[in-house]
């Protein structure tokens, strides 16, 4: 299906991307995963009952909906910019026109991800390059605390990473590739694919 198609059927509005440029050089500006990609990545990568996925830097909360619809899945979608923050909700209100179950199984929180608390319940995280590696390294650590809390299996899923994130996962961590989803434009740009890693769950 094709963007409007897709918006449509969620009955959502999250096309476009962010005009001008961030003011931090830490963040990058909004631009959400297309939606020919998640179905590429969602058809070698699947989520089940007991999942909660947290999309860091969700902009207007594509992605929150896109799993809920395709998987009943439960999300956490974090977003500084408040403009966006507003937008995801609207758009909440709207899918929730459609699917009213979904009420509970759906938050969005408009602060910066250094801020977010981790729960117990997030095992999977979602970045599309949201911001620099300073950030994601402080990030990345936040989930390994939560972790040593509350032992679970925590899965990591990449979009358009910069060398450095996948770098710093893969010699300063014990999280493991498991799964390189190459995309259509990768043989122009080796960043169009999708790298999942999983952090073992500690008995």
């Amino acid at each position: 299906m094709n963007e409007q198609t897709y918006e449509y059927q969620l009955n959502i509005v999250t096309e476009g991307n962010q005009q001008g440029f961030t003011d931090s050089l830490h963040h990058n500006r909004y631009e959400p995963t297309p939606y020919e990609l998640l179905d590429k990545l969602f058809q070698n990568y699947s989520l089940s009952s007991g999942d909660r996925l947290v999309d860091v830097g969700c902009g207007k909360g594509r992605l929150n909906f896109y799993v809920h619809h395709l998987f009943g899945a439960k999300s956490a979608g974090i977003e500084m910019n408040p403009v966006f923050y507003t937008e995801a909700l609207e758009n909440k209100k709207r899918y929730l026109k459609k699917h009213a179950a979904a009420e509970s199984s759906i938050n969005f929180y408009n602060c910066l991800a250094q801020e977010y608390s981790i729960v117990a319940q997030d095992t999977i995280f979602y970045f599309f390059n949201p911001f620099s590696v300073e950030i994601f390294i402080a990030f990345i650590n936040k989930i390994l605390i939560s972790v040593e809390t509350n032992s679970r299996k925590v899965e990591v899923i990449l979009f358009f990473a910069s060398q450095e994130y996948s770098d710093f996962l893969e010699t300063s961590t014990v999280f493991q590739l498991i799964k390189e989803i190459q995309l259509p434009d990768f043989h122009k740009n080796p960043r169009e694919r999708f790298l999942i890693y999983r952090l073992p769950k500690m008995d």
